[in-house]
């Protein structure tokens, strides 16, 4: 069955399954921990929409010769209406349609092997499965933008424990930001960047991840 936006309440958001618009390195010490440089601007890349999957009570990884997969957790934006050409920020508040936990998966080794030659990463990000969304929030929900916590536990240990403050580049003007180069239409997602602790994944591994005050999912990776 292929991938649907919906709320929380299981109702169906009819938005076509647009692009997912990823956020490198929003978070210092992410950054830090991969050995990475701290961007000066946002560092952005594009996911296609044919590799999201929802969160379910499981999802599957590969497990091949492309080595480790990576779990970062991330804040998922879901835009409701077309943005373009740096909208101002009272358009970008009513253009957001919900906000959900999501796993921006990632094939290292394979990334540090591109990143070593220049290449881009898109063969190590877009593998079908790499983004899992849950359902979302709706945006009228989350009161303060600039408090939003995400959380991940791994088998009962807490890995990632972030917060929208501690962005480089926080929601809205990265949002305006993104717009700035290309225009989003409804559907599209945004991942805002993962809070240190990003670390591989095994099949049978149990996860709980958490948008803290708004939503929380268990599953499993098979």
């Amino acid at each position: 069955m292929s991938y649907q936006h919906q709320y929380l309440d299981g109702t169906r958001i009819h938005f076509p399954m647009g692009k997912v618009v990823c956020v490198g390195r929003n978070y210092a010490e992410h950054a830090k921990e991969l050995n990475n440089p701290v961007p000066t601007e946002p560092l952005l890349f594009i996911k296609p929409g044919s590799c999201v999957v929802a969160l379910d009570d499981s999802f599957s990884i590969p497990n091949d010769e492309r080595g480790a997969v990576h779990y970062e957790a991330e804040i998922a934006v879901l835009i409701g209406k077309p943005l373009s050409r740096k909208p101002n920020a009272e358009e970008v508040l009513d253009a957001i349609s919900g906000f959900a936990p999501a796993l921006d998966l990632t094939l290292r080794e394979l990334q540090d092997k591109l990143k070593a030659k220049a290449y881009p990463w898109e063969v190590a990000k877009s593998f079908d499965g790499a983004c899992v969304l849950a359902p979302f929030v709706p945006g009228d929900a989350v009161e303060d933008l600039a408090d939003l916590g995400i959380r991940l536990s791994l088998n009962g240990e807490l890995r990632q424990d972030g917060n929208s403050c501690d962005m480089l580049n926080p929601i809205l003007p990265l949002i305006q930001h993104i717009c700035g180069h290309f225009s989003l239409q409804a559907g599209d997602v945004i991942l805002t960047g993962t809070p240190v602790g990003v670390g591989p994944l095994s099949a049978g591994d149990m996860l709980e991840l958490e948008l803290v005050g708004h939503s929380r999912f268990s599953t499993r990776v098979l």
